[in-house]
C-alpha cells in the first residue's frame, strides 16, 4: 500500500457532504503510540458512504484504538483523519444507565425535537417499543444490545461504529442481531465499521473485510457473495484467505492435521434471550 510522501496536517473534522463524492471516512498515514509501543503506523483507510466494512486483527493489533479515533473519543490532532460529525458507537457492553428508563437511555445527550417520540420510533425499529418504560435491569442481554443500537440510530449517524457488539451474546441471539443490523443498515444507509474477532461474522455482514497487522491494513477482501450468505465454497475460500492473513494455518486437502486438543469439561451456560 502506497503512502504519501508528505502527510496533510489537520484536526479530525467532519467530512464534506456525500453528494460531492467524498468518502465518509478518510485516514492517511495515521500513527498512534503509547509510550515506546507503536500501535498504528502509516495507516490508510477509506470508507465510502453506505459501505459496510469489517475490521479483523489479533488482540492488541490496534482495532479498538482505530475505532476510538474515528469515534472522536481519542484525539487525532495534527493527523489526517476525516470523519462525519454525525456518528455513533455501539460497544460490546450496552452501557445503559440503570437509574434511567429504557427510553431515557436512548435519548441520552440527544438535542432537539420531541425526545420521547424519537426514542419510541428508534425502539420500534429494533422491536422494543413495548419496553420503552422498563428499567434496564429487566432486559435480556440481546434486548440491552438492541437498546444500544436504538440509542445509536436515534442520532441518524452517517457513520456507525460497532466495537464487538455481539461478543457476549449466545449463538442464536447473535444470528438475530446480525439480521437486525443488516436490515437497519439497508434502511438508513450509514457507513458501518464493525470491529470483530469472528471471521465468519465479518464475512456474513460486510462488503469488505480488512485485516489489521503490524499497525497497518495488511490484507483486504471484497465480499461479493449474495446476502443472506450461506457457508458454501465461496464463503469457505474467503475464510481460508482471511485466516491465513491472521496467521492461522490450514492443512491442505488430504494433509494430516494437528492433533485436536483434549475436550473441555462441559459447563452449563445460561442462554441470553433476545
Amino acid at each position: 500500500m502506497s503512502h504519501p510522501a508528505v502527510r496533510p496536517t489537520s484536526v479530525s473534522k467532519p467530512s464534506a457532504d456525500a453528494a460531492i463524492g467524498l468518502p465518509t471516512v478518510e485516514v492517511k498515514g495515521f500513527h498512534r503510540r503509547f509510550g515506546d509501543v507503536v500501535v498504528l503506523q502509516d495507516l490508510d483507510l477509506r470508507i465510502e458512504q453506505g459501505e459496510f466494512v469489517a475490521l479483523l486483527g489479533r488482540s492488541g493489533s490496534g482495532k479498538t484504538t482505530l475505532l476510538r479515533t474515528l469515534a472522536g473519543l481519542d484525539s487525532a490532532e495534527g493527523q489526517s483523519v476525516r470523519t462525519p460529525s454525525a456518528r455513533a458507537v455501539v460497544f460490546q457492553e450496552p452501557r445503559l444507565l440503570p437509574w434511567k428508563s429504557v427510553w431515557r437511555n436512548v435519548t441520552l445527550g440527544l438535542a432537539g425535537g420531541d425526545p420521547r417520540a424519537r426514542a419510541e420510533a428508534a425502539l420500534g425499529e429494533v422491536g422494543l417499543d413495548h419496553r420503552a418504560n422498563v428499567w434496564p435491569r429487566t432486559l435480556s442481554g440481546g434486548e440491552a444490545q438492541r437498546v444500544a443500537l436504538a440509542r445509536a440510530l436515534v442520532r441518524e449517524p452517517r457513520l456507525l461504529l460497532l466495537d464487538e457488539p455481539f461478543a457476549s451474546l449466545d449463538a442464536l441471539t447473535r444470528i438475530r442481531m446480525h439480521d437486525l443490523v443488516l436490515s437497519l443498515w439497508r434502511r438508513h444507509a450509514p457507513a458501518v465499521l464493525i470491529v470483530t474477532h469472528d471471521v465468519d461474522e465479518a464475512i456474513t455482514l460486510a462488503d469488505r473485510v480488512l485485516v489489521l497487522d503490524g499497525g497497518r491494513i495488511a490484507a483486504e477482501e471484497r465480499i461479493d457473495l449474495p446476502r443472506p450468505r450461506e457457508v458454501g465454497a465461496g464463503f469457505q475460500a474467503i475464510r481460508r484467505r482471511l485466516l491465513g492473513a491472521l496467521g492461522v494455518e490450514h492443512a491442505a486437502p488430504g494433509e494430516p492435521r494437528a492433533a485436536a486438543p483434549p475436550p473441555l469439561v462441559p459447563f452449563p451456560v445460561r442462554e441470553v434471550q433476545a
